[in-house]
Formats: C-alpha cells, sequence, structure tokens
C-alpha cells in the first residue's frame, strides 16, 4: 500500500459469500402429532355416529373429574376435538393447518425432544388456567398452538441480532395473529379463551428459557450456529412452566376462582 493513498484509494477487499450452517432436524414429531391427532378425531366421529363417544368422555377437561383424581385430563384434550359437523372440520383443520405451518419450523430449531415438550406443556399449561378460571368443558390443540405461537415470538426476540430488520416485521405479524384470535374468543360463546392465554403463557416461559439462543462460531466462510442451550435447555424450560402451573393446578382443587 502506498503512504501517499487515501482512505478512498486502498485496494477494497470484494465481498465473500458466506455459509453459515443453521442446525436443524426433521419434524418427525410434527407429522406423528398431526396423524395421531387426525385419527382420534376419526374415532370421536365414529362415536358420534354410534350414539357412544367413549374417547371425548374419557379425554376433555371436566373439573370435576379432574378434582376426583383424573389429572390426564390437564392434557389428553390436546387430541380432541369437537365431533360434530361441520363445525368440527373447522375446529381440527385450523389447529392442524397452525401446526403443520409452525410446529415444523419450531421441531427444526428445537429438535425432536424440546419440540414435543413445548407442545405438551403448553397445552398443559392451557388447561391448568382453563381450570383454574372456567367451569366449562374444554378440548381442542388450540392451547398448544398459541404456545407454538409464543415460541416463535420468543425465539425471534432472543435471536433477533441475526435477522436484523426482518426481526420486528416477524414479531409484529405474530403479535398480529395472537391478539386477534384472542380477541375473537373474548367475544365469541363456546371458545376456551383462558385455555388460550394460559398457552402462550406456558409456551413463552419454556422457549424464554429453554428455547434455542443461537451464537455464530467458525471463521468465514464456513460459520455455523450453536444453539447454547441444546444441552440443558429442555429441563430449563420444563422446570419454569412446572414451577408456575403446578401451583396454579393445585389451586385448583382448593379454591373454585369461577
Amino acid at each position: 500500500m502506498n503512504q501517499n493513498q487515501t482512505p478512498q484509494e486502498y485496494p477494497q477487499t470484494p465481498p465473500q459469500r458466506v455459509q453459515i450452517a443453521i442446525p436443524t432436524a426433521r419434524p418427525l414429531a410434527t407429522y406423528v402429532l398431526l396423524g395421531v391427532t387426525v385419527f382420534i378425531w376419526l374415532l370421536q366421529l365414529l362415536g358420534q355416529y354410534l350414539n357412544f363417544d367413549i374417547v371425548t368422555a374419557l379425554g376433555l377437561k371436566d373439573d370435576a373429574l379432574i378434582r376426583a383424581g383424573q389429572l390426564w385430563r390437564l392434557v389428553t384434550p390436546l387430541f380432541l376435538h369437537d365431533p360434530t359437523l361441520p363445525f368440527g372440520i373447522v375446529h381440527i383443520g385450523f389447529n392442524m393447518y397452525a401446526l403443520y405451518l409452525y410446529g415444523r419450523g419450531l421441531e427444526a430449531r428445537l429438535g425432536h425432544t424440546r419440540f414435543l415438550l413445548l407442545y405438551f406443556l403448553s397445552g398443559f399449561a392451557g388447561n391448568v388456567l382453563s381450570f383454574l378460571l372456567t367451569p366449562n368443558p374444554a378440548l381442542g390443540a388450540s392451547t398448544a398452538i398459541f404456545g407454538l405461537l409464543a415460541a416463535e415470538a420468543v425465539f425471534i426476540l432472543q435471536n433477533r441480532r441475526l435477522f436484523g430488520a426482518q426481526a420486528s416485521r416477524a414479531l409484529t405479524n405474530l403479535f398480529v395473529i395472537a391478539a386477534i384470535n384472542l380477541a375473537i374468543g373474548f367475544s365469541t360463546s363456546g371458545i376456551d379463551n383462558f385455555g388460550h392465554l394460559g398457552g402462550l403463557i406456558g409456551g413463552w416461559l419454556f422457549s424464554w428459557f429453554g428455547g434455542p439462543h443461537w451464537k455464530v462460531e467458525g471463521f468465514p466462510p464456513d460459520l455455523r450456529l450453536i444453539d447454547e442451550r441444546e444441552g440443558h435447555g429442555a429441563l430449563t424450560g420444563t422446570i419454569a412452566v412446572l414451577l408456575f402451573f403446578v401451583p396454579l393446578a393445585a389451586l385448583g382443587w382448593i379454591w373454585i376462582v369461577k
């Protein structure tokens, strides 16, 4: 370099194409959840046709039966949907479309174990809040779906430095989707909005403490993203949700807030 050169005259390094390896996992759990949920709904339809819907009777959220010790009803409503037609098609169709839309990407980033924990803990959280605050029976995967929305938002928020300007737009879109659905729930009878709200909180808690937190490692042009929480995220996120919602579930036994 000539000492008489001005900064504008310095040789410019041509831009290099940088490849960043992103940790991914095939969305097998998402597809299994889809298949199992649809299969169970078909069993519900058959039960309705035979006037003996034992599947719904054994699994929906029923406060009195939960207090009687049937604790599985805080989770099994995830696999049940309205078996009456034509509304039942809309009910399961919306939820399964949302699971397909958000589940694949989240599972690819979280891995199978953390994704399944996110799904079931969000559903559990939603059913706990519903158990605490409303006496109405409830069923549907929407508690978990709202947890997926929250997890998507937390992922973008905690990794926003990697997404740049796209982060704000994505967060705004997720906020609008959640707000519209909550508004519809509060203005429409028969929708368990407390379950939706609980799912949001559960998904947020799990992801905030246990979701992927990426950092870039390596040297250009070969860079890779490393999840700093890969070894402990599942346990940390699970503990966060249980510490918040198990006491609320216990409160549902001793204090009926309805």
